[in-house]
């Protein structure tokens, strides 16, 4: 693994942030992920990450056009925290998929099936220095309404709607 994904990249790189469009619709995912956790999780909790990452980059330039250094300094935390919750969660939509689309369907061989390694980050820091192939939303908004606290059976059932074929190109693509 190497560097951040082209595509989730791309995306981001684009100032000001947008919230993406899923590729399938908020109840594709149950039973494994209700259509009420999937709307709110992307239409509420992502999209306060773009649109506080784009406040901060406004009052980013804002700072750097005063010469404010202080302030610029000051902003680096909303930045990567908000930015940091942009990429993983840009990265999660692409990384699920209905069972139908090939979700929940690790492959028996082949690189992948050789290469897994995890890596976790705190809060919501991007993961720098490796090709993300998959990530796992673990806060409890990803879950809690479906599995309560019970974290290892939102566990067990997000594997059945893992997107192992988007898996697979980020791997090829590193």
């Amino acid at each position: 693994m190497l560097r951040a994904t082209a595509r989730v990249m791309s995306s981001f790189n684009k100032i000001p942030a947008v919230l993406p469009k899923l590729p399938y619709e908020y109840n594709a995912l149950e039973p494994s992920i209700s259509a009420t956790i999937m709307e709110l999780h992307h239409s509420k909790h992502h999209a306060t990450y773009v649109a506080n990452f784009n406040k901060a980059t406004e009052d980013l330039q804002a700072a750097a056009q005063a010469q404010d250094i202080r302030k610029q300094i000051a902003l680096q935390a909303a930045i990567k925290f908000n930015g940091g919750g942009h990429i993983n969660h840009s990265l999660f939509w692409e990384n699920l998929a209905p069972s139908s689309n090939g979700g929940g369907q690790f492959p028996s061989s082949g690189p992948l099936a050789d290469q897994l390694e995890a890596v976790a980050t705190a809060n919501q820091d991007p993961l720098l220095g490796y090709v993300p192939l998959i990530g796992i939303d673990m806060w409890e908004h990803a879950f809690y309404l479906d599995y309560k606290n019970v974290k290892q059976s939102y566990l067990d059932a997000i594997y059945n709607v893992i997107n192992w074929k988007e898996a697979e190109k980020r791997l090829a693509s590193a």
